[in-house]
């Protein structure tokens, strides 16, 4: 029925409006007796096998959905009924903004991609703990941190602390964002001392809670090798849980869209089946690289219970979509899972 019937309407809209639209009408049907219980049973798969433990948490399957679809912790709810083992809200930002100027989202129908330059546009870090301190569900829920646009990058690591403790204890584990391309030079700060500041003094500011929670890394896809030795190197020297690959890509290689309609749409990232190779590829040379010493979290272009399990054989140990679910719809959750347990059972 999705494809049949509900994305070709979503199509029809502005790609912003279309997801706030669908975000009102999840609230709205929601909110009907047994509409959880009918969702879960569409949606959910359960296995044994599906089971895992990482960074210290346990995951009821590896499929996750990634940060930028739930950025202020909306809909995490009614989400966690559509079978996914974890959810990732934000990025958020200390103060609110309203991201860059629409439109700033775009999909790409004939490469299954989406670009975006949103900006982190979200209501800031108060709005995100109000709706968290009342969630309902028991879904890991991941969050996802980054800095404001006005922040200069010296003065970065007090907008990702302040969201570190102001978040400690409404979420599961953190992921420091510094790899989006549309907050200008955010990239930066995956240079090697900047990036170890900031992760050194998350790590610091963690000692202070009683309760440890597991920070991630999430790195661009367009790093070059010695930037992703460097990422090895950091990840082990400062001591933080892992790394998510990848973010969205700045290039435009290899998509089926006119040349002219990309120009048209401007800057931006690629997510979908464009990055799919290469966050397999970065995933693949940062385990090799690291000998399996921290676990990543795959995520760029999966759409099939097939392009999961690549993510996995190259050695992630979880994996997040985001632009799957708009163009596959949310019984894709269910298919890989099911895809990956039959995996796992035949001895993978």
């Amino acid at each position: 029925m999705y494809k049949s019937i509900i994305r070709p309407f979503l199509f029809t809209k502005n790609a912003e409006s279309a997801h706030y639209f669908a975000f009102r009408w999840i609230k709205r049907l929601f909110k009907f007796p047994g509409a959880r219980s009918i969702a879960e049973g569409l949606y959910d798969y359960n296995a044994p096998s599906l089971v895992s433990e990482c960074f210290g948490l346990e995951f009821k399957n590896p499929v996750g959905l990634a940060a930028g679809f739930d950025k202020d912790a909306k809909i995490s709810d009614e989400l966690s009924s559509f079978g996914f083992g974890f959810i990732e809200i934000g990025t958020i930002t200390p103060k609110p903004q309203e991201g860059n100027p629409k439109p700033r989202l775009f999909r790409l129908p004939d490469d299954k991609s989406l670009i975006n330059r949103m900006g982190f546009n979200n209501e800031g870090l108060d709005a995100a703990i109000e709706r968290l301190k009342h969630r309902k569900s028991d879904v890991l829920i991941g969050g996802n941190i980054g800095k404001n646009k006005v922040t200069p990058n010296e003065e970065a690591v007090n907008d990702y602390l302040t969201c570190f403790n102001g978040l400690h204890p409404y979420v599961d584990y953190f992921v420091v964002n510094v790899s989006s391309p549309n907050t200008p030079n955010l990239r930066a700060l995956q240079e090697k001392e900047p990036l170890k500041h900031i992760l050194n003094s998350l790590q610091e500011a963690g000692k202070s809670f009683s309760d440890h929670k597991p920070i991630l890394l999430k790195i661009a896809p367009d790093l070059s090798e010695d930037q992703l030795m460097d990422i090895v190197e950091i990840v082990n020297e400062t001591g933080i849980a892992g790394v998510i690959a990848t973010n969205t890509t700045i290039s435009r290689s290899g998509l089926k869209t006119p040349s002219q309609t990309i120009e048209e749409i401007g800057a931006g990232g690629l997510s979908g089946k464009a990055v799919k190779n290469r966050s397999t590829e970065v995933i693949s040379f940062l385990h090799k690289k690291s000998n399996g010493s921290f676990p990543i979290i795959g995520v760029g272009g999966i759409q099939t219970a097939e392009d999961a399990i690549e993510k996995l054989k190259a050695g992630a140990s979880l994996v997040q979509v985001y632009t799957g679910f708009i163009y596959e719809g949310p019984g894709m959750v269910k298919r890989i899972n099911k895809g990956v347990a039959q995996w796992k059972e035949n001895g993978q």
